[in-house]
């Protein structure tokens, strides 16, 4: 005989009556310390709500980059990745993590980090290339929905420590970057040359496919348990400030040498390997 609590027997007991049909609610399944498998209702609510948050920020995007508000569009991104890296933290911090936040997470990301920037850039540049533009802009969100898929099957498979291909908020950043720059100074990126649209069709494409590529980029989700040298300090401090000298710019270097280092440690995990 089964040994089941009477509160998970009486839950199970009115699974198949409760709902009507009509009533919004979500039922998931989930582990008991005991290792017992019971059936509970409702959402969490702080991690989701800051979820939604980054839905609408993508989604502002997106409507601000039709209407040819490409700053506004910019801004909006930026702020979907903050949110996007506070609700996973406060799910963790509250004990709150659950497979419907995490499937949430996984749909806003795609619109926020997979949709927005592609249409943004296709908006801003890549229109007037028509179907080249298109398809560019396309493989990128595309490249996006499958880095997002195959990390939610590998969740608790492959290596905290590294993300295999460009995570998708950071995708993204180094796309709204570009577009940041070339706003900044449009007598270099001249948007009616068709090199310079050619050009971020190309990087758009790019950065899509080093998103589903086997590229290893170290996640620093370690970081913040564990010490570092205290000389670590005052070279962000060096690097934040040279930064902030022009913002643009110094996203977009910092973003492109994030997407070469993934090479680096790549060979070097396969060199401690061999």
């Amino acid at each position: 005989m089964t040994n089941t609590s009477k509160p998970e027997r009486e839950i199970s007991s009115k699974d198949e009556n409760a709902f009507d049909g009509i009533t919004f609610e979500v039922e998931e399944e989930e582990h008991t310390h005991e290792g017992h498998k019971v059936k509970r209702r409702g959402i969490y609510l702080w991690p989701n709500l800051i979820t939604t948050a980054a839905l609408l920020s993508g989604f502002y995007s997106i409507i601000a980059s039709m209407n040819g508000e490409y700053q506004q569009a910019i801004y909006a991104i930026f702020l979907a990745a903050l949110f996007d890296g506070l609700d996973g933290r406060v799910a963790r911090a509250i004990g709150a993590q659950s497979p419907f936040g995490e499937q949430f997470d996984s749909l806003s990301d795609l619109l926020a980090f997979g949709v927005a920037p592609a249409i943004l850039m296709y908006s801003w540049s890549l229109h007037d290339l028509g179907r080249i533009g298109l398809a560019a802009c396309f493989v990128y969100t595309a490249c996006a929905a499958f880095r997002l898929a195959r990390f939610n099957v590998q969740i608790g498979v492959v290596d905290k420590r590294y993300f295999i291909g460009v995570a998708s908020p950071l995708a993204a950043v180094m796309i709204i970057s570009l577009v940041w720059v070339g706003m900044d100074i449009p007598e270099v990126f001249d948007l009616r040359e068709k090199g310079i649209q050619i050009l971020n069709a190309v990087v758009i494409a790019a950065v899509g496919l080093l998103m589903i590529s086997n590229v290893k980029y170290y996640s620093f989700k370690t970081v913040d348990r564990r010490r570092v040298p205290f000389a670590v300090l005052p070279i962000i401090v060096f690097v934040l400030a040279a930064v902030t000298y022009n913002i643009p710019m110094g996203i977009l270097i910092l973003s492109v040498i994030y997407a070469f280092s993934g090479f680096v440690t790549t060979l070097m995990a396969k060199k401690a390997e061999a």
